[in-house]
């Protein structure tokens, strides 16, 4: 691998394997955690949770591992905010967004593997009700409000606590577990399991995903207007010199 492109810049290898296993972990953390889950328990209450529990602590981990070299946003709504706010640039983030769904569906093939599932198993559990497409934008808007109100306001070291907090939180108060990721989303379509949705209700999801972003976006920059440069719309934690913006 080059260590600096013809014109200057950096090269996307790192970050983009940064965003890649960092997804890919992810989504093993969310499925493979719902698998065991439903093998360790018949209640389903303790189920969901087992499933934000471990999901919440590896988030934190995860984020904690890659934050350095990419930003760390695993999420597609994360990587086109970050863009709209000027932390990133658009070439990176449209450069993101497919590695972070690959890398989810990798994820879910894997936990699957590791419990002994067929490896692609296309999800029937059907999730796309009104409720549950407003809980996702809720969830979104507010996972965006999150990150970003941190990152404006001189906090992006607690993004890591705050994030996986507000996940594990985001589990129980919404009626559609939070998926709060169309990566995320798109990888859960191929595990048919606890936490898989079918692909008939995915793109709602994401819809529904891309709105709450949007509307994330749009609460940031009425309640956080001045940027300091210092302060660029970085999330979820800075990254460093080698990360192209």
């Amino acid at each position: 691998m080059s260590g600096v492109k013809g014109d200057g810049s950096p090269p996307l290898v790192r970050p983009l394997l940064a965003e890649g296993l960092g997804s890919a972990l992810l989504a093993a953390l969310v499925v493979g955690s719902g698998i065991a889950a439903q093998q360790l328990s018949d209640d389903v209450g303790l189920q969901l949770l087992e499933n934000a529990a471990a999901t919440a602590a590896g988030l934190f981990a995860i984020i904690l591992m890659f934050g350095p070299v990419s930003g760390a946003h695993f999420n597609p709504v994360v990587s086109l905010a970050d863009a709209v706010f000027g932390g990133l640039p658009w070439r990176t983030a449209a450069a993101y967004v497919p590695v972070q769904a690959l890398g989810c569906i990798a994820g879910a093939v894997l936990a699957n593997a590791m419990f002994a599932a067929p490896a692609v198993s296309i999800s029937t559990t059907e999730r796309a009700t009104g409720p549950h497409l407003l809980a996702e934008v809720v969830a979104t808007a507010g996972l965006v409000l999150v990150i970003f109100s941190l990152a404006r306001s001189g906090r992006a070291a607690t993004a890591p606590a705050a994030v996986a907090a507000y996940i594990g939180a985001a589990y129980w108060f919404t009626s559609s577990t939070s998926f709060a990721n169309p990566a995320i989303t798109i990888g859960r379509m191929f595990s048919d399991t606890f936490a898989g949705i079918a692909p008939s209700s995915a793109p709602a999801f994401v819809l529904a995903q891309l709105i709450g972003g949007a509307l994330g976006v749009v609460l940031i920059r009425v309640l956080y207007p001045a940027l300091r440069s210092e302060q660029a719309a970085r999330a979820v934690l800075p990254a460093d010199a080698s990360t192209p913006r």
